[in-house]
């Protein structure tokens, strides 16, 4: 089937298209024509967005649930639930992030978690794909845990790793690891020969420990500025090293709860616009009333905007497109950098930006369609519509 769509902008890479129209056929983008305007108010095109501007999709990957979902159910119906409810928010692609729990929670989750991946690269989803599987927790700093269980935080260690990489049916895709624990750069080295993304995060490193997790292979840092060694002008510490070094992507949770937006706005200016990652951390409140829910096995609070754990900060209810809609207020961005934020740059990190991030002829046509006011409009996953 061929659709097409007509809209006022449309945002990929580096380029930006005035009055594109957008042909899809088999799911893939078989063509993109810059109108005039004149031609443009008078297309028949099948998908219509007068003013809107189209991107790629969202990419998330750092979530733990939304909609009263966590991802460590494991479930067709966790999964169902959660790919829907991002689509929503303009979300096409995600990685589904543990917490820590106790092995044996955490080899059923991943095996859970596996299967679903599997069924989704079978049947095509309606929803967000779930890309792999974010591993935050369990080789963490016991000072910088932040909510996760101190008693279930382990040493890193090759041999446990390779039985949660096997659970995981080789789908682990991004670790959160401290560089500072005995035996992380060995274990960095090896997740990275095994084409895992190491993220520095849940920390209380020193630069030199940090760039020890640098060279062993670490490749971004996990929610910036949080769990994470302060900055000090005699001991800069890992949020220091993250900005100060440019080849790291950095997450942010740019919720104006996680991290106040003039330290949005130093981050930017020191990480550059490529290297920037916009993030959820998004638990299974996210897109529900205020009330208790589960974060893994812990109850959390949930009460305007905020969730904790014992009074600990507990991921949050963001969603991805608040997030980019948050970044441009704090930082007066672009439109074109936040969005690159939130969809090419997670895809560079990943690898997967030969099929994630940009809106190219011969990619699968996955793009989010944006209000003047960057809200989502509607999401197209292989070129079908999915809010309804």
């Amino acid at each position: 089937m061929t659709r097409t769509i007509a809209a006022r902008r449309l945002i990929s890479a580096d380029s930006v298209v005035e009055y594109p129209l957008v042909t899809m056929e088999s799911g893939l983008i078989s063509n993109i024509e810059s109108l005039t305007q004149s031609d443009y108010e008078r297309t028949a095109a099948t998908h219509y967005f007068p003013d809107a501007t189209l991107v790629p999709a969202y990419v998330d990957i750092h979530i733990h649930g939304c909609a009263g979902h966590d991802v460590m159910e494991a479930t067709p119906d966790a999964f169902r639930t959660i790919g829907g409810y991002l689509a929503s928010r303009g979300v096409g692609a995600y990685l589904p992030t543990t917490v820590t729990s106790s092995r044996e929670e955490t080899l059923r989750a991943l095996a859970g978690l596996a299967t679903e991946i599997n069924r989704q690269e079978r049947d095509l989803p309606m929803g967000a794909t779930a890309l792999g599987i974010h591993l935050e927790g369990p080789f963490l700093s016991h000072s910088k845990r932040g909510v996760h269980t101190d008693a279930l935080l382990e040493q890193p260690s090759i041999t446990l790793f390779d039985r949660l990489w096997q659970a995981a049916e080789g789908h682990i895709r991004l670790m959160t690891i401290a560089p500072e624990l005995p035996g992380a750069t060995e274990l960095i080295a090896h997740a990275t020969m095994l084409g895992v993304r190491c993220s520095l995060g849940h920390s209380d490193a020193k630069v030199c420990e940090a760039m020890a997790g640098l060279l062993a292979g670490a490749r971004s840092a996990t929610h910036t500025f949080n769990a994470m060694r302060a900055m000090d002008h005699r001991e800069p510490g890992l949020a220091a090293f993250v900005l100060d070094e440019s080849t790291l992507f950095a997450e942010m949770i740019c919720d104006g709860i996680h991290v106040d937006p003039m330290m949005v706005r130093l981050y930017l200016k020191a990480k550059g616009e490529d290297r920037i990652i916009l993030v959820t951390d998004g638990m299974s409140a996210t897109g529900m009333p205020d009330g208790t829910y589960v974060l893994g096995e812990m109850e959390v609070d949930v009460h305007d905007g905020r969730c904790t754990s014992k009074g600990i900060l507990a991921g949050s209810v963001l969603t991805l497109d608040r997030g980019v809609q948050n970044f441009m207020e704090f930082t007066n961005a672009s439109l074109k950098t936040a969005v690159r934020a939130a969809s090419r740059n997670p895809s560079q990190l990943l690898g997967i930006d030969d099929a994630w991030g940009s809106l190219e002829v011969g990619r699968i046509a996955n793009m989010t369609v944006l209000s003047p006011a960057a809200e989502v409009k509607q999401t197209f996953l292989a070129g079908r519509p999915t809010i309804v």
